[in-house]
Parts: structure tokens; sequence; C-alpha cells
């Protein structure tokens, strides 16, 4: 059964039926289901599939010319191959003129870096035969840095030729928890989705057939696992000078988020840092956050956007010398404790997604525009508080804490919340509680009272 994904399906097949000439731009971070997306949408149509290698540009044409004939089925074999990529290119645009026929080239970079002039020569075909043909084209590719800026961005040939882009992001918790219903509870399912950052990949890893503890224990924690040189392999692919970005996002896994501080602990020049930074950013790795409603200013911090890089980095890295020698059984003894604090971040993440598909769903007090974290001082009481969510339109507002912990909910942490709401000056606030576990009494009693707050169980985010 094909999971998630259904919009960008529903997308792609109105496309697809307007019958018109179409260029698509599917690109999204390694490991998150481009390839997938892309063969459950073509399974039922002519296609010609072509994947670009991270070779030269003449084992590119010969396998492009193998695709293309083994689609038309008009070519004697053996194939012959092309005499450059202009005649591959045009004979597809043939093939398309009075069909549709779907033009796939996934891993486009690698084409585009063995073959310089593939962006201008796709530029003028579609310029030529955009109004007269059938074509369906896709062009699909990982490194994003190079489909926004080489691609999407102002400078491409192809800039303006697009039709549609889809950026394929990981799943979230609902869709994880659908992927894993009947197999893990739902607690287990968000550990997991934690610890994947909700890749789809990283995701099949996971046995069924055993526990949450085993699976990261298989996964991350034996050298053999499949993800436990899973973010260094990443990094290798999309970064010169590895060992610098290694170095900074460990320092970031470990708490540093502000840029000086995460210089010092690097051991990066400042200015240094702050490249490398961006380029983390670029590829979804690092984020940069300001407290919500404040996008200026020097209150900026980096966290690391992706959990599965938070995990490995934070316990894998860590404990390497335990794993090293075998010792999963001792590393997860010493992770497991630390784990609830881990998904402290990742609860808050799975609330934030429940709160936009209430919003959506017109099921939430108010309709807010956007919805993030806040921290900063309380002139009160002269020292720094935060708060996990603020959802806002322009006169109410949304409080949320988030806990995930065993224990119950008690009265202080709704008292806490609604004292720190106090500065902020909306003409309506409500509040949003949610538990792990559950709420005591007087918080379900108080809540009652108030009109103005929402208790959610976990189990009931989905």
């Amino acid at each position: 059964m094909f999971i998630g994904r259904q919009n960008e399906l529903k997308e792609l097949a109105r496309l697809y039926k307007t019958d018109k000439f179409q260029c698509v731009i599917i690109y999204g971070r390694r490991r998150v289901g481009k390839t997938s997306l892309i063969n459950e949408f073509i399974k039922d149509k002519e296609a010609i599939y072509f994947t670009g290698l991270e070779t030269n540009a003449k084992e590119n044409l010969y396998n492009l010319s193998q695709c293309i004939m083994a689609f038309s089925q008009n070519f004697p074999e053996p194939f012959p191959v092309f005499a450059g990529y202009k005649e591959a290119v045009e004979a597809v645009f043939s093939l398309a003129e009075n069909r549709r026929v779907v033009f796939v080239i996934d891993e486009y970079p690698y084409l585009a870096a063995s073959y310089s002039g593939i962006s201008s020569l796709l530029q003028t075909c579609i310029d030529k035969y955009k109004d007269s043909s059938k074509m369906f084209i896709i062009l699909c590719g990982s490194s994003l840095s190079f489909m926004e800026n080489q691609i999407l961005g102002y400078q491409s040939p192809l800039y303006g030729r697009r039709t549609a882009q889809f950026k394929i992001l990981p799943f979230d918790y609902a869709q994880t928890a659908e992927y894993f219903a009947g197999s893990f509870s739902k607690a287990d399912a968000a550990v997991l989705y934690g610890v994947t950052g909700g890749i789809p990949l990283y995701l099949s890893l996971m046995d069924t057939q055993l526990s949450a503890a085993d699976n990261i224990k298989i996964n991350f924690l034996t050298p053999s696992g499949y993800l436990f040189e899973e973010p260094g392999n990443l990094i290798k692919q999309e970064c010169r000078e590895p060992g610098q970005y290694n170095a900074i996002i460990r320092v970031i896994a470990d708490g540093a988020s502000r840029l000086s501080e995460i210089s010092t602990k690097s051991g990066l020049e400042t200015s240094l840092c702050s490249v490398y930074i961006t380029k983390l950013i670029s590829i979804g790795i690092i984020k940069k956050e300001y407290p919500f409603r404040e996008d200026t200013g020097k209150k900026a911090i980096y966290s690391l956007n992706d959990s599965m890089f938070r995990f490995w980095y934070r316990f894998v890295a860590f404990y390497m010398p335990l794993i090293s020698r075998g010792e999963a059984e001792l590393a997860y003894e010493r992770i497991e404790p630390q784990i609830p604090v881990f998904m402290g971040a990742v609860f808050e993440e799975i609330c934030k997604q429940y709160l936009w598909r209430q919003n959506i769903a017109r099921q939430t007090p108010i309709l807010f525009n956007d919805a993030g974290r806040w921290w900063g001082n309380d002139p009160r009481k002269r020292e720094e508080c935060e708060i996990d969510i603020i959802a806002d339109n322009k006169d109410e507002a949304i409080f949320a804490e988030c806990k995930w912990t065993n224990e119950y909910i008690g009265l202080d942490v709704l008292e806490t919340l609604t004292d720190r709401s106090g500065l902020f000056k909306y003409a309506g606030k409500y509040y949003y509680l949610f538990a792990k576990t559950g709420f005591t009494k007087a918080v379900e009693e108080k809540a009652g009272i108030m009109g103005n707050v929402f208790l959610v169980h976990f189990n009931n985010l989905i």
C-alpha cells in the first residue's frame, strides 16, 4: 500500500489530464521518497525513465539512448547510441508529438554535472515544442541547492519553463503512524518518527516484528546497521570538507545555539562558521530560528532541523566507542533514559502538526495564520522563559505547552502558561496543554471553569 503523498499525486494527475505540455520539478533531500512518488505516478502511464549517473557525458548519453529506444520499440537491437544529447532530446519530443509521454530525468544534477549544456538544450526544445507537444517532463534531484538555484533560480536557463514544482518533505507524525498502524504503539511510532526524522526509507527499515528499542539497536547501534554511518554519508555527498560540517553539527546537537558559541566550540572562525551553517541550512539539516513574530535582531538561534541528525550526533556519535566494540545493549541502556528529553522537541513538532491539521479543518477556536516557538525575557520577573507554541492571527492567539513525560500534567503547568501569555497583548487568548500521559483532576476542573483551555492527550493527536 502506498502511504502519503496524496496531495502530490492528486496534483500530478490533474496536470497530466490537461494533455498539454508540462515541465514539473520534483526535489527534496535524499531518501525522502521522490523516486517512489514518481513510480507511483507513472505506473499506469507511458513513460521514459532515465536516471543520471555520477559519471561522464558519454556514459549518461549511452544510458539515455537505451531508455529512449527501449520505450519507442521502433529501433533495432542492439540499440544504437544517439550522436548527441540534442538528437536524444529531439527524439523524445518527437515521440510525444501525438501522444502523452512522461519523460523522467531522475538525479538531474548528476546529468547536468556530466553535460553542462543539458539545461540550455532543454530550454531550446521546450520553447520550440511546448505549444504543440504532449510531453510531460519531470526533472528530479536530491541536491537542494542545485535544484533551487540551477533549476528554479532566476539565472537558470530553465527559469520560467517549469509549470509546477514539488518540494518533497519527510513524513509527518500522522503519516508515520499510518505507516506503522497495527505494528507499533502510538508512543513507539512517535519515537521511531523522531529517530528517523520521518524519512520514508528509514521508516521502511524498521522491522515490525521487533520492538522500537530493538530496531534502534539494530539500525543505529550496530556497526553493520544501515543508519550507523548514514548522517556522515549524507554530509559527504552534499558537502566538501565534511569534517568541518560534522564539527558544527556535533556542537549544535550538544546544545550550542548561537553563532558565537558554535564558532568557539567547533574551533572555526565566525565568518567561516557562518558560511558552513548557511550551506547546512540550504540542505535542510540546520534551521535558523527567531522567537515567534520576532524575525530580526540578535535573538537568532540555530538548531538541528532533522531529528535523525539530532539523535545520531547526540547519542550514536557520543557512544561510538561502545558501539564499535559491539556493545549495542550497553549503549542503549545509557541512551534510553535520555530519550524522553530528546523527544521533547519532537513532541512539540508533532503537536504543532496537529494544530495545523485542526486549523485547516476549521476545528481550532481561532483560524491562525502562523505558528512557532517563542523565547525571551520576562521583564516582570527578570528571567528568561519560553512558550512551546504560539499560533495567532491579528487579534487572537493560541498558547500551547507540550509535555512528553510519564507524569500527569499538573495545575502549575497551566498557571505558568497563562502567566507567560500575559507578555502578549491579544484580545483573545486560548490555551492548549498536550500530554503524553494525561492530566491531573485539578487541571481538568480548572479547564472546565476557564472555558478557553483545551486538554489534548497524545493518543488523540491522530
